[in-house]
């Protein structure tokens, strides 16, 4: 049907003054891809279909949201209030938030995947370093992005949520007063910062859509990786259309029924989608007993905390995401595929074991066991990218195959 499509006269009408149809058939119907890719490479399609969910529903909640803590006649303040109304008087309104909510969660859980597979798969190595930095800077903006829209409902949760964060400026030598009085348009979080977190929300996903856009160039220039991650040759290319997009479908499909079940059914997450505290008005006279931010940020705040030191806690997590970055240059293994490399498919265990780790330390409150185990799983995040330029040297690799 949609080769008939492409092929009808408009179409080539179209073409012959845009040449859309062209770049349509390049980039999706006869984009060259290997044959055996799996349903793990369906994750770049559903993240595609959830930036998108996530786009139009942010749309039409900013229609509705106002961005001011001045009080209300109930006594709640004005971004409070709003977000009620959402809930109660717009129509579907309470769909729409909830779709938002659930995106924000799925989103990240969808691209982690992504890129735990780009990691098993060797998808970093050379030629497509310069992919893996747009993955990671897609990931910095989203963080980004859920941090700006967190205090947006002015709940109890996000008001503490986005003291605790913004703090971190603060630590930053010489000019870190300034600094957090920038970000917070004031001495605290107060309505100034709340104005300036919902514009950079808003601007934020514009500078995502550039760069996801970008990232799939950069893709369709290198080409994908396959799961054995040897170079294909013609016989074993296959056009992308049909074979894949009924392959992503079906992946899209399967997603979009458990999206759907957490937005009806399950929206809160038991908590780890919208805290039960953040359904209360932000009260600056009253501090909550445990504060930490949603579990898909987590990871990096454990390794913040674990550090005694605020400035070389901020240092750490820094450098955390500095090591993502130098990743494609760190791994100096000629085999890309961890199907043929069993040291490093251990320490890649290890590494995937540690970041959950650090997740489920940084959900909960500081204890002394706690800390410990967060210092522990540090270590072997820090250990896994320090010890990756030197496995080739002793790592027995499995023989490659011919061809995939």
């Amino acid at each position: 049907m949609i080769k008939k499509i492409l092929d009808s006269s408009a179409a080539q009408w179209l073409d012959d003054r845009t040449h859309a149809v062209q770049y349509i058939r390049f980039h999706l119907i006869d984009y060259p891809t290997p044959k055996n890719l799996n349903y793990m490479y369906a994750f770049g399609s559903i993240a595609l279909v959830v930036l998108i969910l996530q786009v139009l529903s942010g749309l039409f909640l900013a229609m509705d949201y106002k961005a001011a803590t001045l009080p209300t006649g109930n006594g709640f303040s004005l971004a409070f209030d709003s977000v009620e109304r959402i809930m109660r008087d717009v129509n579907y309104g309470w769909l729409i938030r909830y779709m938002h909510a659930v995106g924000a969660t799925t989103f990240f859980f969808v691209i982690y995947l992504h890129m735990a597979r780009g990691l098993y798969y060797g998808s970093y190595k050379k030629p497509r370093e310069f992919l893996w930095i747009m993955g990671v800077m897609i990931l910095l903006i989203m963080q980004a992005t859920v941090f700006f829209g967190y205090l947006l409902p002015w709940g109890q949760m996000s008001f503490w949520g986005a003291t605790v964060i913004t703090n971190i400026f603060g630590a930053v030598p010489v000019i870190g007063d300034w600094l957090l009085q920038l970000v917070r348009g004031g001495f605290s979080v107060g309505d100034p910062t709340l104005g300036r977190f919902f514009v950079l929300h808003f601007l934020t996903p514009l500078l995502l859509i550039v760069v996801v856009l970008w990232h799939v160039m950069a893709l369709h220039v290198v080409h994908s990786n396959n799961p054995t991650g040897v170079e294909t040759s013609k016989k074993n290319i296959i056009p992308f259309h049909p074979y894949y997009t009924v392959k992503d479908l079906l992946g899209i499909g399967v997603f979009l029924i458990i999206y759907s079940y957490f937005v009806f059914f399950n929206p809160t997450g038991n908590g780890l989608i919208i805290e039960v505290n953040n359904f209360n008005p932000a009260n600056p006279m009253h501090t909550p007993g445990d504060i930490s931010p949603v579990w898909y940020l987590t990871p990096w705040y454990e390794i913040l905390r674990s550090v005694p030191n605020k400035l070389l806690g901020i240092v750490g997590m820094g450098f955390a995401y500095v090591c993502l970055f130098l990743l494609p240059w760190l791994d100096r293994s000629p085999v890309r595929s961890a199907r043929y490399r069993p040291v490093y498919r251990m320490m890649l265990i290890v590494f995937f074991v540690a970041i959950g780790t650090l997740g489920y330390c940084g959900h909960h409150p500081v204890t002394p066991e706690l800390t410990l185990v967060g210092r522990i799983a540090s270590v072997f995040y820090f250990a896994f990218f320090f010890l990756l330029p030197f496995v080739h040297k002793f790592e027995k690799t499995k023989p490659l195959p011919e061809d995939v």
